[in-house]
């Protein structure tokens, strides 16, 4: 499975593109939390069945195999008065174990190798 390009779906074999990713720890819990943002998705006409079909995971998929990750929200933005201009989703994580988020990471920056996207780490303050 070595030449497995990184991707990330909703639905499977629809492969979405991450526009950006933001890392945390909470340092109250200690778990980790991460946030996906897409500014279109290439299952949109699935998107309204979210819940039944995809099982509310992401299926984010490289190298080392499958992850499915059950998202702890989803919140979607839209540019008009009437909500049907789709302007970006975003997929809230919580990862509490070391290892799953070491695997996580390891996902993440595959997924920005194979996609052309900086990676930068910020202090929190």
């Amino acid at each position: 499975m070595s030449d497995q390009i990184p991707s990330v779906q909703i639905f499977k074999d629809i492969p979405e593109e991450i526009s950006g990713v933001s890392l945390r720890r909470d340092p109250s819990t200690g778990i980790h939390i991460a946030v996906i943002r897409f500014e279109a998705l290439a299952s949109i006409e699935h998107f309204l069945s979210f819940r039944k079909s995809s099982r509310n995971a992401l299926h984010l998929i490289d190298t080392e195999g499958e992850i499915l990750i059950m998202p702890s929200g989803v919140k979607m933005f839209y540019g008009d008065i009437e909500g049907e201009d789709l302007k970006g989703v975003e997929c809230k994580i919580e990862i509490d174990q070391d290892d799953h988020w070491e695997r996580f990471i390891r996902f993440m920056h595959r997924y920005a190798e194979a996609n052309g996207l900086d990676y930068n780490e910020t202090e929190s303050e």
